[in-house]
């Protein structure tokens, strides 16, 4: 065996931890969301522990955090098209850097208020669209095709990892030097992700263009028919729309329902929130495994089955005893453990199926529908708390989540046996078992 042969069978036992670019941005990048899971704990605990924000008031915060996602994410799209995708990665890490920095030197010259908290959260919001638009469409050109679910599935397993390091991170952070203060990790880590991908060493490529220049409108247009004219990708946006709408409402009351009915300590939340993380990561640890067992479109009916019924348990535990933060903690690890698996291949998916120069767009106007349901599971979930209470608002949320078992009946994703080679052009049939 020759030494060039060698390196590359090592290259291959390898995967994409060869590429050193992608290990660069995938350090960068598991820091910077430790550092954002504590922002979002110390966020919201920020006005609900140092402000004393009601429920409605956290559903209003959640609303200008995920505002952006309606009101810029489809002009992210054509922006990141039309234009290498780097140097934005870094100065929406920049902005974020500034804007979350800014709330601990609020909170101890004795300015911080919710409405300072609803302009960050809006104005973070809007550098975390451009960061989240941008990566989606950046790592496809960072790594070989080959090497892409396993990028995926890295990307996934370091979200998993942050939620694991990082609620029990956030506990200890929030009660040993108060929400406000905590926020700090969540700056220095965006600046840590910035370096990151300012050290990336290989050239990007100049983004396609079009023979005759098209206008935005035209551009926003063609991005949303990529959506909604793929039978697999307008089947995937509406199914998990869905879910996230009901996600979120189970989400933002959950953490006012464990604090204020059920009693848990900032550190007691921490581990159960992370227990999710525990199992979100071993999901994606295991996705590509589990889907070459089973065949990708069954694989996707189990994982969407658990994901969507297991949170209906959160309602069991009624106190802060043993037994209930281990049905609280278990609850969210098949929970998280299933949904990362559903992640990982639908994101591939999308990422395969999809052309190079329509990624930008394609991901900002899927995003879009995605997180548009965020801001309405947000106020739905705060004024269904305000007006039926706490435990009746959660209810809603866990039975909402439930929902998308109804597309398992109908969608051709989970009739898909294996992943398809390449782009699959709008209204095409696509290869099924």
């Amino acid at each position: 065996m020759t030494t060039t042969q060698a390196n590359q069978d090592t290259a291959s036992r390898r995967g994409v931890l060869a590429n050193r670019d992608f290990v660069k941005l995938w350090s960068g990048q598991t820091v910077s969301l430790v550092g954002s899971q504590v922002t979002d704990i110390a966020l919201p605990l920020a006005a609900v522990l140092t402000l004393n924000a009601s429920a409605f008031q956290i559903g209003l915060l959640n609303v200008a955090r995920f505002a952006p996602y309606v009101l810029v994410t489809l002009l992210a799209g054509v922006w990141f098209d039309r234009r290498r995708r780097r140097p934005t990665l870094i100065a929406s890490d920049a902005v974020r850097v500034v804007l979350i920095g800014a709330l601990p030197v609020a909170h101890l010259l004795g300015v911080l208020s919710l409405p300072w908290l609803y302009v960050v959260g809006f104005m973070a919001g809007v550098a975390t669209v451009l960061f989240d638009v941008g990566i989606l469409s950046y790592i496809p050109g960072l790594v070989d095709k080959n090497d892409l679910a396993d990028a995926n599935s890295k990307m996934t397993a370091s979200y998993s990892v942050a939620g694991i390091a990082g609620p029990g991170l956030a506990g200890f952070l929030v009660g040993a030097l108060t929400a406000p203060v905590a926020l700090t990790v969540g700056a220095t880590t965006y600046l840590a992700s910035a370096v990151a991908l300012w050290w990336i060493r290989r050239p990007e490529a100049e983004p396609e263009r079009p023979a005759e220049p098209k206008s935005v409108r035209a551009d926003i247009v063609e991005g949303l028919r990529t959506v909604v004219g793929s039978r697999i990708l307008r089947h995937l946006a509406a199914q998990s729309a869905v879910f996230n709408l009901f996600e979120n409402v189970m989400t933002t009351v959950f953490l006012v329902y464990a604090v204020r009915s059920l009693g848990l300590s900032p550190f007691q939340l921490g581990l159960v929130v992370g227990a999710g993380s525990v199992g979100a990561l071993l999901g994606a640890t295991f996705s590509g495994r589990i889907s070459k067992r089973l065949g990708f479109g069954p694989a996707l009916r189990l994982v969407t089955l658990l994901a969507c019924l297991s949170p209906v348990l959160l309602l069991v535990p009624g106190d802060t005893g043993l037994l209930s933060l281990l049905i609280l903690g278990g609850t969210l690890a098949v929970h998280g453990f299933h949904l990362a698996v559903f992640n990982v291949n639908s994101l591939t998916l999308r990422q395969t199926v999809t052309p190079a120069r329509l990624l930008g767009r394609m991901n900002a106007s899927y995003r879009l529908i995605l997180y548009g349901t965020i801001p309405l599971g947000a106020l739905l979930a705060g004024s269904l708390a305000s007006l039926f209470g706490l435990r009746a608002a959660l209810a809603v949320g866990v039975a909402g989540i439930a929902l998308p078992v109804v597309w398992i009946a109908f969608s051709p994703v989970y009739r898909l046996r294996e992943m398809p080679e390449g782009p699959v052009e709008a209204d095409q049939p696509e290869p099924v078992a």
